[in-house]
């Protein structure tokens, strides 16, 4: 298995990329562009968890959701809700 070397160069370029794809997400729910309910899968996408992982969250209350048709929707605005409430934040003098 080959081994890769990582530079501050590519740790910058990384850097880079992310705060753009940040300001892209902000920039389209700034404009309302975001869905208010999302499907399964795009929660999956945007959470990057499995399916196991999701169904997990459904059940054991975490994620709240609708079921209609036999199609689970998410609350975008809970969704961010939960990552805000479950924030683990580690200060220098922890």
């Amino acid at each position: 298995m080959p081994t890769s070397i990582i530079t501050t160069d590519d740790l910058r370029e990384f850097k880079m990329e992310l705060l753009d794809d940040i300001k892209k997400l902000l920039s389209n729910q700034s404009k309302g562009k975001l869905k208010k309910y999302l499907k399964s899968c795009e929660v999956m996408e945007l959470l990057q968890v499995s399916p196991g992982t999701l169904q997990n969250l459904r059940v054991n209350g975490t994620l709240p959701y609708t079921k209609v048709g036999g199609i689970i929707y998410y609350d975008a605005e809970e969704i961010e809700n939960v990552m805000t409430a479950n924030r683990v934040q580690h200060g220098i003098n922890s």
